[in-house]
């Protein structure tokens, strides 16, 4: 009976879909997942750390607010009584910074529906009663990627929690768990470890678990959203939202519901199993460091890719803490340039702006920006020296900047638009009207012992139990950093593999690739269209001439690992996005169009190598 039982859990698929990649997601995921019928669970996903900062400042100004309100009333709204009906169960970490709060929206609206809802509550990743305590230990706290001590004004400090408490959560029988700050992975792999009664000490399972939720946590990004081959992917509008069908032994499949637009491929799910981490051996999470390097991507037939080969080990000792804090103020305009050598009067416009106001500034005893930043958008600016549109006819100049003192920057927001007038022919204006200046809010990453956070969990509103197994937590010291950046060999040095009758192309005819964020930190994930293209790209796109491409940007070292159960590399870029996030001051501060730009450096291939590309486009 018990073998029977046990084979039965064996065979056992777990559906989950992946309803929203951040607030702000579009309204149809939920919806469009509940009535596919082809669901177990469904998860959210809706935290970033300026989403922290702002459900912070959403609290102090109204107690009952601080968690991501479009969940209770757009997303549970529309589909609340068809999850019950289904017996879908819920996973969110829409609370925020008040998960309470966000409970008790639910069951009002539970109520209001006439649904009997049985809620659970994580909390305890709010580590601001701390702080005190931690600006007087030794050694003191620094920041991960600075080295910086704690900021005297710090607005939120949130410890990236992991699965467990949600498993917990779930065995205690609610249908709908909300919590507050836990890594994106944590709400499909404390569904996983409940499903499946995974332990803390399944490592190579929890890193499987772990990557399932990798993959969905941001939507349709593993559907076809931001895919290399944008133009192969159909109907946009009607895109499909992400379903992982998971089994026991920690392999799944990735789909998205019938009918729907998008598209599922082991280039698109390799694109975003490689989105936003570092060292793929050595992926680190609350619950496991997972290694990702031997995992493999098979097509499964239409819309469906099996990914399985996910291995993982004990995590560390620490919780990894985001905290925000604001340092002086923050202002960014606009304004749009036409005509003849649009792209020459922007610059000259907004080298004009920023001196006169400099000089005002010294007028008025305010002293000097702190920071600026100016771009011309239409204009390549994000390629550097690489930009090839310089005389567009219609040009957008954006300039940002930073000033310790509100004041000095709202003369500066005064003083965009009068160059309608003053300057370049064909400055339409500012579009929206004067800027706004606002505090600007900078992200500072620590690390804490697990020993001093104890996660929370209740359920209807009754603390239930739950013990942290003694196995999750790791005797291993910490990670090696990484490699430096070798000195050599020189760029005109790494065209090492000759072929006789080559040619120049860009990366993108030989690769897939996908950039984001960790902080100041950018990876690019480079996936080869056809594994016969391998050597080429390992010898031609080294560290040194990927930093040489981005020194630009890039003013940190620049790391390359190797994934080779894909056939991919991820580089990893320090010092990357102008401070990252919040901080920077570009117009693409998260590192999006990183990997774009890295897709237009030239390779030299032979045209069999590169005929060879078609074959693994097909795939894509």
């Amino acid at each position: 009976m018990s073998a029977s039982r046990s084979e039965r859990a064996r065979e056992r698929i777990v559906r989950i879909g992946g309803a929203s990649g951040f607030w702000g997601d579009s309204s149809v995921g939920a919806p469009q997942l509940v009535a596919s019928g082809q669901i177990d669970y469904l998860v959210f996903d809706y935290l970033a750390e300026l989403t922290m900062s702002i459900l912070a400042g959403a609290r102090l100004k109204k107690p009952e607010l601080g968690y991501a309100t479009d969940f209770v009333s757009v997303a549970m709204k529309a589909v609340l009584k068809d999850v019950v009906r289904q017996g879908i169960r819920v996973v969110s970490n829409a609370g925020g910074v008040n998960p309470e709060g966000c409970a008790n929206a639910l069951a009002a609206l539970a109520a209001e529906q006439g649904i009997a809802l049985k809620v659970a509550v994580v909390s305890g990743d709010d580590v601001s009663p701390l702080l005190p305590q931690l600006r007087q230990q030794q050694p003191p706290v620094r920041e991960l990627q600075s080295g910086a001590p704690l900021p005297d004004r710090v607005l939120t400090a949130n410890a990236y929690l992991g699965a467990r408490p949600i498993q917990a959560a779930l065995d205690a029988g609610a249908q709908v768990v909300i919590t507050g700050r836990c890594v994106d992975s944590a709400v499909t792999l404390g569904v996983l470890m409940h499903a499946f009664g995974w332990q803390p000490g399944d490592h190579d399972l929890l890193a499987a678990g772990s990557l399932a939720g990798h993959v969905i946590e941001c939507g349709c990004q593993a559907t076809g959203g931001l895919h290399t081959d944008w133009d192969t992917v159909p109907d946009w509008p009607n895109i499909g939202y992400p379903i992982v069908e998971c089994h026991a032994d920690g392999s799944f499949v990735v789909t998205k519901p019938a009918d729907t637009g998008g598209k599922v491929t082991p280039a698109v799910v390799g694109e975003q199993m490689l989105y936003e981490i570092g060292d793929p051996s050595a992926y680190l999470l609350p619950d496991v460091v997972a290694d990702f390097t031997q995992v493999r991507i098979e097509q499964a037939g239409e819309h469906r890719v099996r990914v399985h080969g996910a291995k993982g080990r004990a995590p560390t000792e620490s919780y990894k803490v985001c905290a925000t804090y604001v340092e002086g103020f923050k202002c960014a305009a606009q304004l749009t340039i036409v005509g003849f050598d649009a792209v020459a009067k922007a610059r000259r416009t907004g080298e004009a702006i920023l001196a006169r106001t400099s000089t005002l500034f010294t007028q008025h005893g305010f002293g000097p920006y702190s920071d600026m930043q100016l771009e011309v958008l239409g204009a390549e600016s994000c390629y550097g020296p690489h930009a090839q549109a310089t005389q567009t006819r219609e040009a957008v100049l954006r300039l940002a900047v930073t000033h310790a003192s509100k004041e000095a920057l709202e003369l500066f927001a005064r003083e965009v638009a009068p160059a309608g007038t003053s300057w370049a022919p064909g400055t339409t204006g500012a579009g929206g009207g004067r800027s706004s200046v606002a505090p600007s809010i900078r992200q500072y990453a620590f690390l804490l012992d697990k020993s001093n956070v104890q996660a929370r969990v209740k359920v209807d509103g009754q603390p239930i139990e739950w013990l942290r197994d003694a196995s999750s937590v790791a005797a291993d010291g910490p990670l090696s950093p990484g490699r430096e950046v070798a000195a050599t060999p020189s760029a005109s040095e790494s065209f090492a593999i000759a072929f006789a009758d080559a040619i120049e192309v860009p990366l993108i005819r030989l690769a897939w690739a996908r950039s984001g964020d960790k902080g100041d930190t950018s990876n690019i994930g480079v996936i080869a269209r056809h594994p016969a293209l391998l050597p080429l790209l390992r010898d031609q796109l080294t560290e040194v001439r990927v930093a040489e491409w981005l020194a630009h940007l890039v003013k940190g070292k620049v790391t390359r690992y190797e994934v080779p159960g894909i056939g991919a590399f991820n580089f990893v870029c320090e010092q990357a996005l102008g401070g990252g996030g919040m901080a920077s001051l570009r117009n693409d501060p998260l590192g999006k169009g990183m990997g774009q730009i890295l897709l237009a450096m030239p390779m030299r291939v032979s045209p069999s190598l590169l005929a060879l590309t078609a074959l693994g486009t097909e795939n894509a």
